[in-house]
């Protein structure tokens, strides 16, 4: 843990010593993520932290939160719902190519190619049987890293400082603390009702309830911000282990070159919601990219980008993984088996 901390400040320094965009999380990230496979020793960043970091992020972003996003919600919804679609049928058409190029069987190139959450599918992935865990893991932490680190550096010219210059007396850092301890135990409720990225999405959930009722809330500094996004940024990281390229040429350029191709199709989808619904490229950009709702999220806030519609851009990603995507992928998984039974007999 001592040496991700180390290597993540010298990774915040270089990339602001570079004026590389986002240095707090991209910093972390690479470096963490190119010194283990040159330190013998097993780095470690423990998810608690990255949960610590979400949590003051979501806060931070239910507070930049606007309410008028909802307008011509109807509108907005077949626009997302198309944008939807369009990614899971390019999914299915590079599922195909990896059966034929990777040799990989249908089941592995399907959750492989599919954009859900990183850790939705990995545990989606463990419950099936004749899935190849580890490729599919790949794939994804592949396409997260890939485009946490894209995208900052396609809008490089979006960047902007993050978070407000907040002057703390002992008053505030009461009421930011107490801030704090609630959207933590907001967490605590959204796990009990499942709801889907409970550490970010709670306080975002919090934060526009209190907006709601006209509640003033303590503005979150920005030097807190920079601590979250080190603490994600290391976590991100850390997660394609050296293991991981032990998959073979073929998987390991595939999973690249899918990564990539996920990512330049989201930014063509950007292009045109942005010609289509008049939003800055890097909003539009962000809302249709295929990565984490808090990710995106976190980079809009720190990026010249509208936080409240990729936020719910994001979200409604998220909802249609959960509520469609996931079960159809499952049922798919099932005719698949179904199939290879009818084969063998």
């Amino acid at each position: 843990m001592v040496i991700v901390l180390v290597t993540s400040l010298l990774g915040a320094w270089l990339f602001t010593l570079l004026h590389l965009p986002v240095p707090w999380l991209l910093g972390p990230l690479f470096t963490v993520l190119v010194s283990q496979f040159f330190l013998k020793q097993r780095l470690y960043w423990p998810a608690k932290l990255r949960n610590i970091g979400l949590v003051i992020v979501g806060v931070s972003i239910g507070q930049t939160f606007q309410l008028n996003v909802f307008t011509d919600a109807g509108w907005l919804i077949v626009i997302m719902l198309l944008i939807n679609i369009e990614i899971v049928v390019l999914s299915v058409l590079l599922a195909f190519l990896l059966v034929k190029f990777g040799q990989l069987s249908l089941k592995t190139a399907l959750t492989c190619t599919v954009p859900g959450g990183l850790a939705q599918i990995v545990t989606f992935a463990e419950e099936e049987e004749d899935i190849d865990l580890a490729v599919v893991t790949f794939f994804h932490v592949i396409r997260v890293i890939t485009i946490v680190l894209g995208v900052p550096f396609i809008l490089s010219g979006h960047v902007i400082e993050i978070g407000k210059e907040v002057h703390l007396t002992f008053t505030t850092l009461i009421s930011l603390t107490l801030l704090l301890l609630l959207a933590s135990g907001a967490v605590l409720i959204g796990k009990k009702v499942k709801l889907p990225v409970p550490y970010f999405l709670s306080p975002v959930l919090l934060m526009i309830g209190f907006q709601l009722f006209s509640v003033d809330t303590p503005e979150v500094p920005s030097f807190l911000l920079y601590i979250a996004q080190l603490m994600i940024g290391a976590y991100i990281g850390q997660l394609l282990k050296p293991h991981m390229l032990k998959l073979g040429k073929r998987v390991l350029f595939l999973g690249i070159g899918i990564a990539f191709v996920l990512l330049a199709f989201t930014f063509g989808q950007g292009w045109m919601l942005s010609q289509l619904m008049g939003y800055t490229l890097s909003t539009s950009f962000l809302s249709t990219a295929a990565g984490g709702l808090d990710q995106m999220s976190l980079l809009a806030s720190s990026l010249d980008a509208d936080v409240s519609t990729v936020t719910v851009f994001q979200i409604f990603r998220l909802l249609f993984v959960f509520i469609i995507l996931l079960p159809l992928l499952k049922w798919t998984c099932k005719l698949i088996d179904h199939k290879k039974a009818i084969d063998k007999i």
